[in-house]
């Protein structure tokens, strides 16, 4: 048995995309501890709601993190409705998750690429990375912005999405279906990719659920559980939505869970486009949140449950605006999963979890 050894990992390394340092303790090249440390990119965007009305702070909450900026944005505005109780038209809210659905095709198609990228795999890095513009595309013609959408507004959404063009992003995911089934079978039935995910980094149901995991980290477990299967706004309207599970627990199954994930959202969204209302966009709100008055609200993100909590003080301004997003959630499990684990392994089984310290550092 050799002498225990502490290896720094990151906080800059080539499978990080933002700052987290693991202080990883090695002994015979395998991992017997991992001490993890945050607090790199903390920005204090909680602290400005003192500074932002309830309108401008959506703004700032869309900020939080690049790639789940709509998913934050609308999670804020149903928090702030449900506080100050304002009810939104059905078409809105129809319109909100298929442009948070879409989100999160283009959250897993990016982190596909870089999964593939990290194994050397580049031909799968840029077919990924290329079905995901498509869905870039539909956010620009139908909001304007590619990453930052400004979609949502606290009372239903800034613009709408007409027939036709609906109709044209069901075309669109109705081409993309193919093409990804294409990759996705490529992706889960390689050789290469097999050997290096199949057994690597398994966390038990018990595990998970002891942990509290949340999202394809948790369902990857076998942990039945997706807050879109709450209904919350328009989900309720779906007509038999269960969550993709997988009962591995392994970096693979982590894999195919995502992959699943993406064929549910188009089904999801051509499901809906199918049948939205017409019943308006709905308008902002002029209220003002009363004072005293709080709410929470749940939001499955693409990296699982994001948590928010807000409370009133009488004015235009949030006493206090707090989330617990789902890679904060998971990090219990981004060590339960390297330990035991090989040294050279570390690297996949981070991006098999996929965390996102942006959101995990406000």
């Amino acid at each position: 048995m050799g002498k225990a050894t502490v290896i720094p990992f990151g906080p800059q390394h080539p499978v990080l995309p933002e700052p987290l340092h693991l202080d990883l303790v090695v002994q015979d090249e395998k991992v017997i501890e991992v001490i993890p440390q945050i607090g790199f990119i903390h920005r204090g965007l909680e602290k400005l709601v003192e500074k932002k009305d309830i309108h401008q702070f959506i703004y700032v909450a869309e900020r939080i993190c690049g790639i789940c900026s709509f998913g934050h944005s609308l999670g804020y505005a149903e928090t702030v409705e449900k506080l100050m109780g304002v009810e939104v038209p059905r078409r809105a809210e129809y319109l909100r998750v298929i442009l948070h659905e879409l989100s999160r095709i283009h959250s897993h198609l990016l982190w596909l690429g870089l999964a593939a990228d990290a194994f050397g795999f580049e031909a799968l890095f840029m077919h990924s990375w290329r079905i995901r513009e498509r869905v870039l595309d539909i956010f620009e013609a139908t909001t304007g912005g590619r990453v930052i959408l400004s979609a949502v507004q606290i009372g239903g959404v800034i613009r709408d999405i007409d027939d036709e063009e609906l109709k044209q992003i069901s075309a669109t995911l109705d081409g993309m279906r193919s093409e990804y089934a294409e990759l996705m079978a490529t992706f889960l039935n390689d050789t290469s990719v097999r050997s290096r995910l199949v057994n690597v980094g398994r966390l038990t149901q018990t595990q998970a659920e002891d942990l509290c995991m949340v999202g394809p980290f948790a369902r990857a477990s076998n942990v039945k559980f997706d807050c879109r299967m709450l209904g919350n706004g328009a989900y309720g309207e779906l007509e038999n939505f269960q969550p993709i599970l997988d009962d591995e627990g392994d970096c693979y199954a982590r894999v195919r869970v995502r992959c699943k994930e993406v064929i549910q959202s188009i089904d999801i969204i051509q499901e809906l486009i199918a049948k939205i209302p017409h019943d308006g966009i709905g308008e902002r709100s002029k209220l003002t949140p009363p004072d005293g008055a709080q709410a929470a609200n749940v939001l499955e993100q693409p990296r699982g449950e994001c948590y928010y909590y807000a409370r009133g003080n009488g004015s235009k301004n949030l006493e206090r605006m707090r989330m617990r997003t789902p890679t904060s959630q998971n990090l219990a499990g981004l060590v339960a999963a390297c330990e035991g684990a090989e040294l050279a392994d570390v690297p996949n089984i981070l991006l098999t979890i996929d965390p996102c310290i942006s959101c995990t550092e406000r």
